[in-house]
């Protein structure tokens, strides 16, 4: 297989990583493949990409955002 006719793999810059138990529950955040810190809702994401250098202005962009273990709106322990 040529590169050309390889598929196109993105890395997204903002990575939130599945909910971790806690009170309250937190989402660690990873931007560029580094953690940058602990996020206890969709806002704390936006301002921890932010601070790293990276503005979201599209939540639904796989290329700029990747959601482990669900979406932007889950925050609670499965």
């Amino acid at each position: 297989m040529t590169e050309i006719a390889s598929p196109h793999i993105s890395r997204p810059r903002v990575v939130v990583l599945g909910v971790q138990p806690g009170d309250p529950p937190f989402r660690i955040v990873e931007v560029d493949g580094e953690v940058v810190g602990a996020a206890r809702s969709l806002t704390d994401v936006l301002a921890l990409a932010a601070e790293a250098g990276v503005l979201v202005h599209d939540c639904d962009d796989p290329d700029l955002v990747r959601w482990v273990g669900g979406g932007k709106f889950h925050w609670t322990p499965r």
